[in-house]
Parts: C-alpha cells; structure tokens; sequence
C-alpha cells in the first residue's frame, strides 16, 4: 500500500514508536489518526502534523474505540490503515504475577488490538482493502524469565494476527506483525509492575523509536507477514 494520501490510525502515539510511526507516516504524505489517553500530547502532535486528527482514547474502553473509528470516517470518509502499537509491560517472575496487574494488560495488549481490528474490518472491506499491523514483541518469540505474562498477552496477538491474515486475505486487508526487540521508549516507565528484565555486558543497544517505525512503514508497503527487529541484537535485556 502506498502511504501518500492513506488515512492511518496509530494507537498508542502520544511518545515512542506510536509517535515516530505518525511523525513518519505525515512526512510521507499519510493523513494521520493519532490515539492515546494522553490527549496533551497527541493534540500538540497533531498540530505539528499535516491534515492530522487526534481523538483522545483509552484503548481498554470498546465504546471509546468504536468512537475513535467513527470520528476517523467522519473526518476522512475512510480507514486505509490502522496500527494497534498502544501496549504495556508486566516484568515480574510467573510466581508474583498479580491477576489484576494481567488482566489490564490483557485488555490493552490483546482485547483492544481485536477490538480495532473488528471496528475497522467494515470500512475496509467496503472500500476494498487496508492494512493491519500488530505491535509485538521479540519477547513473545523466546522463553525469558521474568516477562511471561507479558509475552503471553503478545504470543496471544501473534497467532490472532496469523488467523486474522487468512481469513481476512479475501477482502484485500493485509494483516501483518513487527517484532521490536528492546527500544528506546518510556515503555518502561509506565510498567503494570516489576522493572526492566536483563542488564550486563550481554544487554543489545536499545533500537530508537523511529528505526521500528521504519520497520512499520515498510511493512504496510512490502505486505510481509512479520517482521523481526534482531539487528543488533542477540537475545538480551527486553
């Protein structure tokens, strides 16, 4: 797909890769949705991007994504791409993981990527095609101590990515998944619980923001069905 002229939903852009993704995308020539709860944020981006929307939303309300999707269509008429990026952390031991603690991340690494895949299904369909990318995460590809639950929520995002690509290749709406290893981001500042896993000599360089958004544009052009971000990276600190 080519991004001049595309309308593209990015959650989860008010910092990091969301933010990169959209800055990226607008330079590009892409009509930019910018979402996240931080409404400061995505509207003083908003502002520094072309033709750019920003609709405040908490991505673990269903009625606030629907909201998102509706007010995209009112103001471009379309939905030609969406990026499920918003997600959280939870770097604690199997053993202390608290039930609360994977529920919320559950609800915003898992149920809102569906929950967005469903809203804009439609219009796409309609319209003749789109694409979908999935944020995961190199963590849900390997077996590390210390972040299961949160690599549970995002294997679980992999094989729904998997299924929805198949089922949905009939319609033109290509379904594709990054992998980012360790980033630059405040990801881990805003941790359920527990704090960055991994550390010593053998932890990689953390990618910057915008080197993962790259790997995002590339996708929706190429269409691959995943791409894994390991340059640089051997198996470290997440």
């Amino acid at each position: 797909m080519e991004l001049d002229g595309a309308v593209v939903i990015v959650t989860g852009s008010s910092s990091g890769i969301g933010a990169a993704t959209a800055r990226l995308a607008a330079g590009r020539g892409a009509r930019v949705v910018l979402a996240a709860r931080r409404s400061a944020r995505i509207e003083a981006l908003a502002r520094d991007l072309p033709d750019a929307l920003a609709v405040p939303t908490d991505l673990r309300d269903p009625t606030q994504i629907v909201r998102l999707v509706n007010a995209t269509l009112d103001r471009f008429g379309r939905v030609d791409v969406l990026v499920n990026n918003a997600g959280q952390g939870l770097h604690v031991p199997v053993e202390q993981v608290r039930i609360e603690d994977l529920m919320a991340i559950t609800e915003l690494n898992f149920y809102a990527p569906l929950l967005a895949m469903q809203a804009v299904i439609p219009p796409m369909r309609k319209q003749g095609g789109g694409a979908i990318v999935n944020v995961s995460s190199m963590t849900s590809r390997m077996v590390l101590p210390g972040v299961g639950g949160y690599s549970a929520t995002k294997a679980a995002l992999n094989l729904l990515s998997q299924v929805a690509r198949r089922e949905l290749a009939p319609d033109g709406i290509v379904v594709s998944v990054v992998y980012p290893a360790v980033t630059a981001t405040e990801f881990h500042q805003s941790l359920a619980a527990g704090g960055r896993v991994g550390g010593g000599s053998w932890a990689p360089k953390p990618h910057s923001a915008e080197y993962v958004a790259e790997a995002i544009l590339g996708v929706i052009g190429s269409g691959e069905e995943e791409v894994l971000l390991t340059q640089g990276w051997d198996g470290g600190a997440v």
